[in-house]
This record gives C-alpha cells, sequence and structure tokens, in this order.
C-alpha cells in the first residue's frame, strides 16, 4: 500500500499531543558513562532527532513529486523520543536538533521541544524548518524552551520561491523569521544552491544579510539515490562564493561550539553573517560531531550510511526497564562502525532515497 501525502494532516492519529497535566518522565541513568568518540577521535556531542518523514512542500531538489511512503507512519512516540535523548544526554551530548521531513506537521511539536529542553545535560534545543507554521507557533517553542531555529529558503523571490518549493507562503516564512530574531534566537537561513537560480538570487540574499542579524548558509545540492539527474543538472560549487566573499573583504569566523561544518564568513558592513556548507570539499567530515536516528527508530552513523540500525526495540527496552544502559551500550558499540567519511565525492548515495529521510 502506498502512503501518499495529503495536505491537511491535523487529523492523523498518529501525531495526538499529550495534555498539559501528563508529566514528561525521568529516566534512572544510573552511572557515569564514556562519552560518544570514533575511532578517529571525533566527539559526537550533536544529535539529529528526526521525529517524522513526511513533508508539505515538494522541492525540486529533494520531493519534486511532493510527499509519498511505501511504509506505515509508525513513527516514534514521545516516550521513546525522550528516552533516546536521555541515552544520548547521558554520553555527552549537549545539542538535540529536531528534524523532520518537516516537524511542525506533528501536532506535539510543542511537547517534544520542552521534553528535550528538560533533560539534564542538553543546553541547546534546535528545529529545522520549512517555516510554514513560524507565525503561528514560534512563540509556543520558545516558552517550551527552543534555543535555535534553522528555516530553508532557496530563494528570496516570490515566484522562484514557489517554483522551487511548491508553496506560496515565503512572506509568511519571512515573517516568522523576524520574530525569532526579535526573541532573541539563533537563527539560520539555509538556501540549496541551484545553477538555475543562483546567478538572479545571490544579490538578492547579500542584500538581505545586510540588514538582518542571522547567518545565511548557501548549502551545495547532494546528490541522494533518486535526484541524479536533477544533481548532474544544478550542481553548483560553494567554492565560487568562498572566493568572492573572500575577495570583498569577508573574513572567516572561528566555530562556535557545537557547531557544524559550515564555514561561516563576516564583514563590518553587515548584521548577518554568510555560511557554506560544501560536502564535496576536502576534509568535509573530519571534524563530524553530530549521529542521527530517524523517525522509525533507527540510528544513521552518517547521512549517507546504509539504510540505518534498527534501536527501537532496545529504546522499548530501555524504558521498560526504566534505565537506557542497554541503548547506550548498543550506540557505543555501533559507533565503531562509522567510516573516516560519506565518499560522497566517489558519487555515493548509501541509502539516502532523498534529504527528507533524515532532515539533512
Amino acid at each position: 500500500m502506498i502512503y501518499t501525502y495529503i495536505r491537511n494532516l491535523s487529523d492523523m492519529n498518529t501525531f495526538k499531543p499529550l495534555t498539559s497535566s501528563q508529566q514528561i518522565p525521568f529516566i534512572n541513568v544510573g552511572k557515569a558513562v564514556e562519552p560518544l568518540i570514533d575511532k578517529f577521535g571525533r566527539r559526537f556531542e550533536y544529535l539529529r532527532l528526526s521525529i517524522t518523514d513526511v513533508c508539505n512542500f515538494s522541492c525540486q531538489y529533494c520531493l519534486p513529486n511532493g510527499y509519498q511512503c511505501d511504509t506505515p507512519r509508525d513513527f516514534m512516540s514521545t516516550g521513546e523520543l525522550n528516552m533516546i535523548v536521555q541515552a544520548f544526554a547521558k554520553m555527552g551530548t549537549k545539542k538535540v536538533r529536531i528534524t523532520g521531513g518537516e516537524p511542525s506537521l506533528r501536532n506535539d511539536l510543542t511537547k517534544i521541544i520542552e521534553q528535550t529542553a528538560r533533560v539534564p545535560g542538553i543546553e541547546q534545543v534546535a528545529i529545522t524548518t520549512n517555516g510554514y507554521k513560524l507565525e503561528k507557533d514560534l512563540q509556543s517553542w520558545v516558552d517550551a524552551g527552543l534555543t535555535s531555529l534553522n528555516v530553508s529558503i532557496d530563494s528570496l523571490d516570490p515566484r522562484q520561491f514557489e517554483q522551487i518549493t511548491g508553496d506560496g507562503r515565503l512572506e509568511s516564512i519571512l515573517k516568522g523569521i523576524d520574530m525569532a530574531v526579535e526573541l532573541g534566537l539563533q537563527v539560520k537561513v539555509n538556501a540549496v544552491l541551484l545553477k538555475e537560480f543562483s546567478d538572479t538570487q545571490l544579490s538578492l540574499f547579500f542584500d538581505y544579510v545586510k540588514t538582518n542579524n542571522l547567518t545565511l548558509r548557501f548549502i551545495e545540492l547532494m546528490q541522494t539515490g533518486d535526484n541524479e539527474e536533477f544533481f548532474n543538472a544544478q550542481h553548483v560549487s560553494g567554492q565560487s562564493i568562498e572566493d568572492k566573499l573572500v575577495d570583498l573583504g569577508w573574513t572567516k569566523k572561528q566555530k562556535a561550539e557545537w557547531a557544524g561544518p559550515a564555514k561561516v564568513y563576516r564583514h563590518d558592513g553587515y548584521k548577518g553573517r554568510i555560511g557554506l556548507i560544501m560536502p564535496y570539499s576536502k576534509d568535509f567530515c573530519a571534524d563530524c560531531n553530530r549521529l542521527r536516528i530517524s523517525a522509525l527508530g533507527k540510528l544513521h552513523l552518517c547521512l549517507f550510511a546504509e539504510k540505518g540500525i534498527a534501536v527501537r526495540d532496545l529504546v522499548a527496552q530501555s524504558i521498560a526497564q526504566n534505565d537506557p544502559s542497554v541503548l547506550i551500550s548498543q550506540i557505543q558499540n555501533l559507533l565503531g562502525q562509522k567510516e573516516a567519511t560519506h565518499y560522497l565525492d566517489a558519487g555515493y548515495t548509501g541509502a539516502t532515497q532523498h534529504l527528507a529521510m533524515l532532515g539533512g
């Protein structure tokens, strides 16, 4: 059976929110455990936690035909998600990014943010979103403990935005970003570089950063299992933009704690910053610091690793025992399988069919 995305998801039984009277359980985490460090000496203090693979946009580079799924949407419950965060926090994780698909399609997103922010050891709670619910729900997310926000905007031209994403809500999304900046969140705007639009968009993005205190990040298009033809036609290297930044007097910032792989540049004449995520560049994976859990309870050691490793049964066992020790032990063992690099430069895409599977 094929489960195809329907735009109005408000009646999905999977996404019943918890009531305000329900208490978020804290887990018996027992004695201290070793931090997550792989055989290459990389420390993992950042968890990307997908809570759904459903998305209501149809971006050309990700879901050009809209969301489709050939498996039931048996996404992890709030209790399962809480256990996973408790286990990772015990292993030294400090930052959790909640992703999708589009995470705001879950009616219980606010509760998930709240319970994540309350876990001892978690210092940053972020979400990555397409922004369509920002105006409506942002304040409740902040009240629940959200500290950081990433919003995907691939064009600042409303017509091109709709052409790329299949959605016409750019004005509302930009208003939501303004709200986030005013509320003091760390705000990043992500734009995938596409050859068809890059020349016309660069000047608009530079003007936007000049007056807005946020970080705009240009992301190289990545090849996945279902976009080879599109990738070959649209891929643009970020090196030309980096060269332009240097020529214009932009200077590279030192990376913040738990920062991702972006190279971030600043300029005295601009309120905002510009970042570059170039996964095809040399040594891109050298300072990898994040692991991923899918909405179906699989551990992904890399965005482009094979299939993912099922840990959901161990999550259930940990919940039953009120102790994450068995889950912690397995994750630490599995970390030994993590490779030094993703091999994207060799055309390897692993099991990643589209980026909505794991939220990028």
